[in-house]
């Protein structure tokens, strides 16, 4: 994903509010608050489903290569170090790409900054957690927090990743972040392991 596409699609996770008047955006039919998300793989947009959408994409009947359901799955990692993947701040995720080469986010007040990591370094965190290694391209990431006391890592979906972004952008104020922040980062990882049976790591 490109960084303009990367950009529309964190500004829609961070304005649009699932309520009862929010509809597929493939059939148009209403959607529950709990609906599923498909990727467009020609814009990079990330677009809602209801139920019935979402089952005929995940067989495969209507997808043609050009749209991609997004995964459910969320898995407590070991913890990483995103210094050993060249990131120089805590909070970042990791998203491989259909070429076998993986990419690199953190949040900043502007948006996502993004880059290619090294392959040997990438490999060296697949070899301590092996659930890595079937990382579905485009579609989940690695999500990384070593922000405060928390050391954690997590397998999910990438529109868990660009939520994220959407809150360090609407909480930042001011040079360093101010005091919204990094509560609002606390809540999401929280929830994260509520909804998920994972204590949240600390």
């Amino acid at each position: 994903m490109n960084a303009p596409a990367l950009e529309r699609v964190i500004r829609r996770a961070g304005t649009r509010r699932p309520d009862a008047g929010e509809h597929c955006d493939v059939c148009a039919e209403t959607v529950t608050e709990q609906h599923r998300h498909l990727l467009d793989t020609d814009t990079g947009e990330v677009l809602c489903a209801c139920r019935a959408c979402s089952i005929l994409f995940d067989r495969g009947a209507a997808s043609n290569g050009h749209y991609r359901l997004l995964p459910e799955r969320r898995l407590r990692l070991a913890a990483v170090d995103p210094g050993v993947l060249g990131v120089p701040v805590g909070l970042a995720f990791f998203v491989a790409q259909p070429d076998g080469g993986v990419r690199a986010h953190y949040p900043s007040p502007g948006g996502a900054t993004q880059w290619e990591i090294d392959a040997g370094a990438w490999q060296s965190v697949v070899r301590r957690s092996p659930e890595l290694a079937d990382l579905q391209p485009l579609v989940e990431a690695l999500l990384v927090n070593t922000t405060g006391e928390r050391r954690e890592a997590w397998l999910v979906p990438v529109d868990d990743c660009f939520r994220m972004v959407a809150i360090v952008r609407r909480e930042w104020t001011g040079l360093t972040g101010g005091d919204r922040v990094g509560p609002a980062i606390e809540r999401f990882f929280d929830e994260l392991g509520r909804r998920y049976g994972q204590d949240p790591g600390r």
